[in-house]
């Protein structure tokens, strides 16, 4: 089975889902990994953050809170407030498909 937060692209472009989360809110952002060893985040604004290498970007997604949805076990995502049952990284067929589903409110917790 593949993981969904982990995408390889015909360009050889890897695709990472990160997510923040604030309450029963997430905040989605892809990272970009190029052949070429340059990273570009897409952010929830749909800015495309350019960065020198994929450290760089990664550190950058640390720093604003960001955890690598491939990373996160049912515990990690329970600690953030929600379970990986009720969440999968936004789907589209562009960014500007994309743009709209990078925020996500989650019902409330019964």
């Amino acid at each position: 089975m593949s993981d969904p937060g982990v995408t390889m692209e015909p360009q050889g472009e890897r695709r990472e889902w990160w997510l923040a989360s604030l309450g029963r809110t997430l905040v989605w952002a892809q990272l970009r990994v190029r052949e070429a060893g340059t990273a570009e985040v897409f952010d929830s604004d749909g800015n495309l953050l350019a960065y020198d290498s994929e450290d760089t970007a990664r550190a950058a997604l640390m720093d604003a809170e960001f955890v690598a949805f491939e990373g996160l076990d049912e515990d990690d995502a329970l600690d953030r407030g929600f379970s990986l049952g009720e969440v999968l990284p936004p789907q589209g067929d562009d960014d500007a498909a994309l743009h709209g589903r990078m925020v996500q409110t989650l019902g409330a917790r019964t």
